[in-house]
């Protein structure tokens, strides 16, 4: 079934709000849902190839190679499931609800957050799992990897608008501890492919870019925006939450955001230009991802019950293909407001 040209709506989506959607490899899609299950859709065919259980909602999933995934969720359990053999194994726990689950760069583990306000490392070749607890400030909402300078570099921003940037073979010590920039909830955050600068998104749909390097001459370079905004019937500015960044991984300088409005924008960050906007989705954008090559996206469109529980568009996802010239900064593309502006 065909959107357009340029989009693809896939088959079989899951019954209930999708949380997560990740490639697991260039021909195949993971997503996770409040519907218990985990999916995996292969794109070349359009079709559901399997799925598998939690005992709750299932909040993050992790593609680990091999044909293995890792997920975890609301029944606090960490879960390796092997696709081509069907079998799911627990590997461990934690005292709350899971949100975020990390492979490490290098096959050096899974890193997962909880609202337990912990960070746990895991080692599934072994039958201890757990490698280490590391206590956060608080809840644990959401966690982005990246390498900078040849080095694993983790982002965790938890509530309390705090954000830790952390070395995974020292999780103990944080590098930096920092407070968001942005003065609401902190939804996600995104870290860029060469690990110099991350994104944070909060519910008043605002976005912050924040560079890694804690100098001067380098702090002085971040900003705050804001974007996912519409017009009530009532004319005044209704501002939607920002539910997902990602950077493409190709073009790293620009990313994207997702939002509760329905509507993908992509942004050259070091420019504060927008490059352009998808807007035809029927409900809040859940969550994107970018497929290895950077010339696909899969995004869910979800409804994420912002506005309580009322009557809304099935959920759905949708395969669309990325044209370069979408991901390439332009000269002429609608700049960013200013940080003056932004932070108003």
């Amino acid at each position: 079934m065909f959107m357009s040209s340029l989009q693809t709506v896939l088959a079989n989506p899951p019954v209930d709000g999708v949380s997560r959607v990740r490639f697991a490899s260039a021909e195949t899609v993971l997503a996770a849902s409040w519907d218990t299950h985990v999916y995996l859709y292969d794109t070349g065919t359009n079709a559901l190839r399997s799925r598998y259980a939690h005992r709750a909602a299932v909040l993050d999933v992790a593609p680990l190679g091999a044909g293995e995934c890792a997920s975890a969720g609301v029944d606090r359990e960490l879960v390796l499931h092997d696709w081509p053999t069907g079998t799911s194994r627990l590997v461990g726990m934690h005292d709350g609800p899971v949100r975020c689950v990390e492979a490490l760069p290098g096959g050096r583990g899974l890193l997962t957050g909880s609202w337990d306000r912990t960070l746990r490392l895991w080692d599934v070749r072994t039958a201890e799992g757990c490698q280490g607890v590391f206590e956060q400030p608080d809840k644990v909402f959401a966690m982005a990897i990246t390498e900078r300078h040849g080095n694993p570099l983790v982002v965790v921003a938890t509530a309390g608008r705090h954000v830790l940037l952390l070395d995974p073979r020292q999780l103990g010590q944080p590098l930096q501890r920092r407070e968001s920039s942005l003065k609401t909830q902190t939804r996600c955050v995104a870290a860029s492919p060469s690990g110099e600068f991350y994104a944070v998104g909060s519910v008043d749909g605002r976005v912050a870019m924040e560079y890694v390097d804690p100098l001067p001459d380098a702090q002085v370079k971040k900003y705050a925006f804001k974007c996912h905004r519409s017009t009530g019937d009532d004319g005044f500015d209704i501002a939607h939450p920002v539910n997902v960044l990602g950077f493409h991984p190709v073009h790293g300088g620009t990313f994207a955001s997702g939002g509760c409005d329905g509507v993908v924008n992509v942004w050259d960050g070091a420019n504060k230009k927008r490059l352009c906007q998808w807007t035809d989705y029927p409900t809040a954008i859940a969550s994107f991802a970018f497929a290895p090559d950077g010339r696909r996206v899969v995004v869910a469109a979800s409804y994420t019950f912002e506005e309580g529980n009322r009557p809304h568009a099935q959920d759905a996802l949708y395969l669309r293909e990325v044209g370069e010239r979408e991901f390439v900064p332009k000269s002429k593309a609608a700049k960013l407001p200013s940080r003056s502006a932004a932070v108003a």
